[in-house]
């Protein structure tokens, strides 16, 4: 991931501000507001400023997941071109589903919280709307993972590497 974000925040700032490259970052499936908040330290964007803005460009585009995604993927599914890929998609989002099948609210928050390959907001809220989670405890869960993944990416991007990098 690391070398993403290096790529994004180096190709992107010398087109637009460093924060609109941690916002596009923050937006970016994968890299989320993990790839943000480590590109906002190699920018050197200071943490109270770099949050909000990651924040902000990580949860946009969850509404249109936890609304929409459902419709699309049924729409593509139509399409020979796109069926295979919205099948593994499914697959590959269903497959990490256990913990938010069984413990819902909790499992979706941890979910999104605990940053790890192939988990965050994205994620969440792809297996959320496949599961047909309600969407106000989807939202919020989300939310709340949101926040808790800030913490460990704070602590990781502005504390070890940050430490390592200025």
């Amino acid at each position: 991931m690391e070398v993403l974000v290096q790529w994004f925040s180096t190709h992107l700032s010398q087109f637009i501000s460093p924060e609109g490259a941690v916002f596009i970052i923050s937006m970016i499936p994968i890299l989320e507001l993990r790839g943000g908040l480590l590109a906002a330290s190699l920018l050197k964007i200071p943490a109270v400023k770099a949050i909000p803005i990651c924040i902000a460009g990580n949860i946009i585009p969850i509404p249109f997941i936890l609304l929409f995604i459902r419709q699309i993927f049924k729409w593509l599914k139509k399409t020979k071109l796109f069926r295979g890929l919205i099948v593994k998609l499914e697959n590959r989002a269903m497959g990490k589903s256990d913990q938010i099948k069984r413990y819902e609210f909790l499992g979706l928050l941890l979910f999104v919280g605990i940053p790890l390959p192939g988990t965050g907001a994205w994620t969440g809220s792809l297996i959320a709307s496949l599961l047909e989670v309600d969407i106000k405890k989807s939202s919020i869960a989300i939310f709340c993972g949101l926040v808790m993944a800030t913490v460990i990416m704070y602590v990781v991007s502005y504390g070890i590497v940050g430490n390592v990098v200025h």
